[in-house]
């Protein structure tokens, strides 16, 4: 991959982070749910962080300082995220978003990964992609939970 390419890369991996940091700051502002901003404000920091590391294109020295922390496992195993998110609210719509901003950053960190020629350059992007990873996991399990809510109260399951 040329210089230009991964420059480009790098670019649209910064507007990612930073995208995401305004969107989970903007639903951690908005919401009501003292539980839902928690996991939304802690969503913001990550990506903050992230897009820092790419800023200074850090390596993977950068990428040992941190690691997904307990604090998303804390909010999501806890049951106040569920119970504090209508199906159909404002948070619900965040949750599903969110799920989508996070499989972008896989697929270009993970795409980035493999291109990458230099190890300390795809150490980075995969452990990028393996951060997104967790948090992928941490809302689609929110998800589910709130859709087999739907499915709870409306009398209605697939099997």
């Amino acid at each position: 991959m040329t210089d230009n390419a991964a420059i480009e890369v790098l670019k649209m991996a910064l507007l990612l982070e930073r995208q995401g940091m305004a969107f989970y700051a903007q639903v951690a502002g908005q919401t009501r749910s003292p539980a839902v901003r928690e996991l939304f404000r802690t969503l913001a920091e990550e990506e903050k962080k992230h897009a820092e590391m790419l800023a200074e294109r850090g390596g993977p020295a950068a990428a040992a300082r941190g690691a997904v922390p307990d604090t998303l496992a804390k909010l999501v195993l806890s049951g106040d995220i569920r119970k504090q998110i209508g199906a159909a609210s404002y948070e619900a719509a965040a949750i599903s978003a969110a799920i989508d901003m996070e499989n972008k950053a896989v697929a270009l960190y993970s795409q980035r990964a493999g291109q990458a020629a230099d190890p300390a350059e795809r150490d980075l992007y995969q452990w990028l992609a393996d951060w997104e990873r967790g948090h992928q996991r941490f809302l689609a399990r929110i998800n589910q939970e709130l859709l087999e809510e739907i499915w709870q109260d409306s009398g209605f399951w697939p099997f």
